[in-house]
């Protein structure tokens, strides 16, 4: 929260987040045992390595409350948008408007038309979450060789066990 108490505070991420980054996706990812989807909880987070490729490329954000980091959102360019590859928030910092935060931060930074995901359609923090922060669900002539490639590689670690979809937000 920031000096008013009411609105998060996104910065870039640094180095000193990193390792907080991975326990921040730990918890938010065990919300997913309640819904019968434990292989997503127990799925490692991103390595240092990996978080440190995309905080160098200035691609990752964090929202920060009390301490120090509480949710991030890791970002690339695909499709000529800016793809959400990773948004997560801990489960303390839940329902204070800091995905939407991160995600209109990310959308600013980028300087792209639009922003795009890939998402589990029935977990309702996923899809519908999305929804109402104005993404819309992609027909199949609307998703680029991109977002294939990476619908591809999703299937490939087995998350098409769960119904997935890719959404776009304008503007």
């Amino acid at each position: 929260m920031n000096a008013m108490g009411n609105c998060p505070v996104v910065r870039a991420a640094v180095p000193l987040d990193l390792p907080v980054l991975r326990d921040v996706e730990r918890a938010a990812g065990e919300a997913f045992r309640a819904v019968g989807m434990a292989e997503i909880a127990d799925d490692e987070p991103p390595s240092l390595a990996e978080l440190a490729g995309y905080q160098e490329a200035g691609r990752a954000l964090v929202a920060c409350a009390g301490a120090g980091p509480v949710g991030y959102l890791l970002w690339e360019p695909v499709d000529g948008c800016a793809h959400i590859e990773q948004v997560s928030v801990h489960p303390d910092g839940a329902r204070r408007g800091l995905g939407r935060a991160l995600i209109e931060r990310a959308r600013q930074d980028s300087g792209l038309p639009a922003v795009t995901l890939t998402t589990f359609a029935g977990v309702p923090w996923n899809a519908p979450y999305y929804a109402r922060l104005g993404f819309r669900a992609l027909d199949d002539a609307e998703i680029g060789e991109g977002l294939r490639g990476i619908r591809r590689r999703e299937a490939a670690l087995g998350l098409d066990r769960w119904e997935r979809v890719c959404m776009r937000r304008d503007g």
